[in-house]
C-alpha cells in the first residue's frame, strides 16, 4: 500500500531538513527522501569538514556539524526518513493528489510535495587528466573528510571557487606543504577569501599556481604529483601525495526534468510568495530553484522552507485562518517543540 501523508519533501539537506522543521511548527508531519544513503545533502556528501561563516548566530561552523544541529532541531516532529533511493516518478492523480514512487518501489500518496535536491543528481566535476582515474579515492578525491590524516602530507587543491578557497585557508598550516592550482588569474571565490589566500601565499606559507593539469605523474606505478602547464603552455612537475579536486558540481536534474514543470537553465522556476513551481501543490526550496534576485546561499534556503511551510499549510487547509505564532512565547509552539513538562 502506498503510505499516504502531506508532504513528502525530496532532499535531505540542510533546507530540506530546516523544511522539516519548519512544517513541523505549523503541526504538518513530513517524509522526506534522497538518493544519498545518508542525511546531510552536499554538505554532508562533498565537505563535512568544510567550514560555513554565514549561518546566523555561528561565526564558523562545519558543514557536517551545521547537519547535526538540524537533525537535532527537528527531533521533536518525528520526520520519517527514506534514503538511498532517488524519485523516479511523480504525477498528479484525479483527486488532485500526487503519486510519487522512488527507485526502490516506496510509493507515496501525498497532498504536496516539496522539492528540496539541491543540485539534483548532482556528480562533483571529475580531473580527466591522463591517469587520473587510476588514482581516484587513493591520491585523487573530490571531498575532505579526514583533515587530521593529512598533517604530514603535500598536497595540491585544485579549484578557484569557494570550496578550494575555503579549504587553502583552512589547511595551509595544517598540512605538511600545499599547493592552489586554478587555471586562471581570476578567481570565482569570495573577495575576502581570495585576498586571504594572496596574503597567505605572499608570505610563503602556500604556492599559487595558474595551468592547466596535463597528466598524473608516477613513479614506479605510485603516484607523486600532477604536470602543470602555465599560460605559456611551459610543463611545471608539481610533487605531492594527495590531490583535492574543487571544480564544482555537475547539476543534473534526472527525473525532476521530466515532471512537466517550469525550467529555467536546470533550475525550477517557482513565485517569491509561496515558493510554489507551476504546478500547484509543488514547491521547490534551495538551490534547486531560481527567481529573480536568486542567491545559492543556505540562509536564502531557510527562509525559503519558512513560506514554504505556511503555504503547504494554506494548500491542505484553505479555509483555516492562519495566526503567525512565535516560539518564544507561545504555548502551542512550546508544545509542538516539547518543552512542556
Amino acid at each position: 500500500m502506498p503510505i499516504k501523508t502531506d508532504v513528502v519533501i525530496i532532499g535531505a539537506g540542510p533546507a530540506g531538513l530546516f523544511q522539516v522543521f519548519e512544517l513541523g511548527l505549523l503541526d504538518i508531519r513530513a517524509h522526506v527522501v534522497d538518493s544519498l544513503p545518508r542525511i546531510g545533502g552536499q554538505c554532508g556528501e562533498l565537505y563535512p569538514e568544510k567550514p560555513i561563516y554565514d549561518i546566523p548566530a555561528y561565526p564558523v561552523i562545519g558543514a557536517q556539524e551545521l547537519i547535526d544541529r538540524l537533525l537535532q532541531q527537528i527531533e521533536p516532529f518525528a520526520a520519517q526518513f527514506h534514503l538511498g533511493q532517488a524519485v523516479t516518478e511523480l504525477e498528479r492523480k484525479e483527486d488532485g493528489r500526487f503519486r510519487l514512487l522512488t527507485s526502490t518501489g516506496t510509493e507515496f500518496d501525498t497532498a504536496t510535495v516539496i522539492i528540496a535536491a539541491g543540485l539534483g543528481a548532482f556528480q562533483p566535476r571529475k580531473l580527466r587528466a591522463a591517469g587520473a582515474t587510476d588514482f581516484e579515492g587513493r591520491n585523487v578525491h573530490y571531498k575532505i573528510t579526514q583533515t587530521d590524516e593529512l598533517a604530514d602530507k603535500d598536497i595540491i587543491i585544485l579549484g578557484g571557487g569557494d570550496s578550494a578557497l575555503d579549504w587553502t585557508n583552512e589547511l595551509y598550516d595544517k598540512v605538511k606543504s600545499l599547493t592552489l592550482i586554478h587555471r586562471r588569474v581570476e578567481y570565482r571565490g569570495q573577495p575576502a577569501s581570495v585576498k586571504k589566500m594572496k596574503k597567505l601565499a605572499a608570505q610563503g606559507h602556500l604556492t599559487e599556481f595558474h595551468g592547466m593539469v596535463r597528466e598524473v605523474l608516477t613513479d614506479n606505478g605510485e603516484f607523486r604529483g600532477l604536470l602543470v602547464a602555465d599560460a605559456e603552455s611551459n610543463m611545471h612537475e608539481v610533487n605531492a601525495e594527495q590531490v583535492f579536486v574543487f571544480w564544482g558540481l555537475s547539476p543534473n536534474l534526472g527525473p525532476v526534468a521530466d515532471w512537466g514543470l517550469d525550467i529555467d537553465k536546470r533550475q525550477i522556476l517557482v513565485d517569491t510568495e509561496k515558493f510554489q513551481t507551476s504546478e500547484t501543490g509543488i514547491f521547490a526550496v534551495g538551490d534547486i530553484n531560481t527567481y529573480p534576485g536568486k542567491k545559492k546561499l543556505i540562509l536564502s534556503g531557510f527562509h525559503e522552507a519558512a513560506l514554504a511551510a505556511f503555504a503547504v499549510q494554506k494548500y491542505l487547509d484553505p479555509d483555516k485562518r492562519v495566526f503567525l505564532q512565535y516560539t518564544t512565547t507561545s504555548p502551542i509552539m512550546h508544545k509542538r517543540l516539547g518543552l512542556e513538562e
